[in-house]
């Protein structure tokens, strides 16, 4: 990028952080020996923290299975797997407890980082005969029942960073200081400005929000996958109009993370940290309304999990593994999954429907 920026000028901040975070070689989700995850990384994930998460949306998914009619084959896909924590949860629980769900299932995952890819693998080698690998992007046909659940994905793509200076609108761009990535101001980008505008975005003097154009291309792709099925999209995020009010957020909601501290400086040592902002929930649900996605929950994620059945996984689970240790750990890491101040009190669950 250095050089780049040293033979062509400036860059966005959105390429920037496309390569921060997804360069092949040296990006941060790309590279096979950064911890990510964890105690021991950088940021922690539901299905890390406990596994009632998987196990309450084995429950979830096997009532889907059910509203679909319980069809001979269906199809879960997860974008941005991660571990693979959550896909071995849900397949095991399927297994164990819905084997006719278990037996139609196939599991796809789109998983950009090969050195995940690799992980996941490993993780799901007793489940090879009901995996696949694929890319989102690339699949041309609509499918008939088919869930796409994405966690924590749409929160890591790379944004645009605009800003009202002086009444006109101006985009936050990377340059260099000697050997230190800087910002700079830039004319927008065409597309930026077309979504302020469509949007009706009314920016104060000096505001910076984020742009997430990848999002919206996420749903349309997601959408155009779906014949019959739902989207599941669990993330933390706000409406819109809580993001351009909110005025702890009037310089944005972008934020870098190390060993779960956050990082004063989002530009220093890129591929070295992870990088986040805030979604955008009225972006998300209006791109799925303009492609035949009906939403019918929104709801934050510990309200979520107990609603379909989290406290009866806890007895469950519990009854099934006589190791005290095991069980002081269910029941510890329950109060991140239900407590009001816990973790996932922090995110939402966003449920689009499409059927024809």
């Amino acid at each position: 990028m250095r050089a780049r920026i040293r033979r062509e000028g400036p860059i966005s901040f959105r390429e920037w952080m496309q390569a921060a975070l997804y360069d092949s070689r040296e990006g941060y989700y790309c590279r096979s020996d950064l911890d990510r995850q964890g105690r021991t990384g950088d940021y922690r994930t539901a299905p890390e923290t406990s596994p009632l998460f998987a196990a309450t949306f084995v429950r979830y998914f096997a009532k889907l299975f059910t509203e679909l009619d319980s069809p001979s084959s269906w199809t879960i896909l997860e974008a941005g797997a991660g571990s693979g924590e959550f896909a071995r949860g849900v397949l095991s629980g399927l297994k164990a407890n819905y084997p006719d769900v278990f037996r139609a299932t196939l599991y796809a995952i789109d998983e950009i980082s090969p050195d995940c890819r690799t992980r996941v693998g490993l993780s799901l080698s007793e489940f090879s005969d009901r995996v696949e690998f694929l890319k989102v992007a690339e699949v041309a046909e609509p499918t008939a029942n088919l869930i796409i659940l994405s966690n924590e994905l749409i929160d890591a793509f790379p944004v645009h960073r605009v800003s009202l200076r002086h009444g006109q609108l101006r985009e936050l761009c990377v340059g260099l200081d000697e050997t230190d990535f800087v910002w700079l101001e830039c004319d927008p980008n065409e597309r930026v400005v077309e979504y302020c505008q469509s949007h009706g975005l009314s920016l104060a003097e000096n505001q910076i929000i984020e742009i997430n154009l990848d999002a919206e291309n996420f749903i349309l792709q997601a959408a155009s996958m779906i014949e019959t099925g739902f989207l599941i999209t669990v993330d933390y995020g706000a409406e819109r109009s809580e993001l351009l009010s909110d005025p702890h957020r009037h310089r944005g909601t972008l934020r870098a993370f190390r060993r779960h501290q956050m990082i004063d400086d989002v530009l220093a040592k890129p591929g070295e940290h992870d990088l986040t902002t805030t979604v955008d929930w009225t972006q998300i649900k209006e791109a799925g309304e303009r492609v035949g996605l009906q939403t019918v929950r929104h709801e934050s994620l510990n309200r979520f999990l107990l609603d379909e059945g989290l406290l009866e996984e806890i007895t469950l689970l519990v009854s099934k593994h006589q190791n005290d240790a095991h069980s002081l750990h269910l029941t510890t890491s329950a109060r991140e999954m239900i407590m009001p101040h816990g973790m996932a009190a922090s995110f939402q669950v966003l449920v689009q429907k499409k059927f024809t």
